[in-house]
């Protein structure tokens, strides 16, 4: 199931098919097997998700998680938060910052190599900032 396009969003379009690559790509290495884009908030930007996942609530979770990991880095006062790691029986969800307030999530399955996720998804994230700087984006909206 993909999330409805926001038109406030000009550069959801690419986003969305960015991360559509991107998974199907890295499926079969056995990486990545679902992406999303998010603002901080939990707004959903573009998404590959598992027909199975709700993304509303997938969001907003992540924005859940996203406000715990950077009240704990200013609270141990180790700078901004960049990248956040959750380790589960079933697979990995990584999350990294993209530009201010936007987020990527990856999720994996339990048999992903964590060194292989964390390059595949440096990778990508470089592809999105480049959609996110893009004129009339939401980096440049703000």
């Amino acid at each position: 199931m993909f999330p409805e396009i926001d038109p406030h969003y000009p550069e959801a379009n690419s986003i969305a098919n960015t991360l559509k690559q991107f998974v199907s790509q890295s499926a079969s290495r056995g990486s990545a097997k679902a992406a999303a884009v998010m603002t901080r908030e939990g707004r959903m930007l573009g998404a590959a998700l598992d027909k199975d996942t709700n993304e509303d609530i997938f969001a907003a979770m992540n924005a859940s998680l996203l406000m715990l990991a950077q009240k704990a880095t200013d609270e141990m006062c180790i700078g901004e938060f960049r990248q956040m790691v959750v380790l589960g029986d079933a697979g990995v969800m990584h999350l990294t910052e993209l530009g201010e307030g936007i987020v990527l999530a990856v999720a994996t399955g339990a048999s992903s190599n964590l060194g292989r996720v964390m390059l595949d998804t440096r990778q990508i994230s470089v592809r999105l900032r480049r959609c996110l700087d893009s004129p009339g984006s939401v980096q440049h909206a703000s």
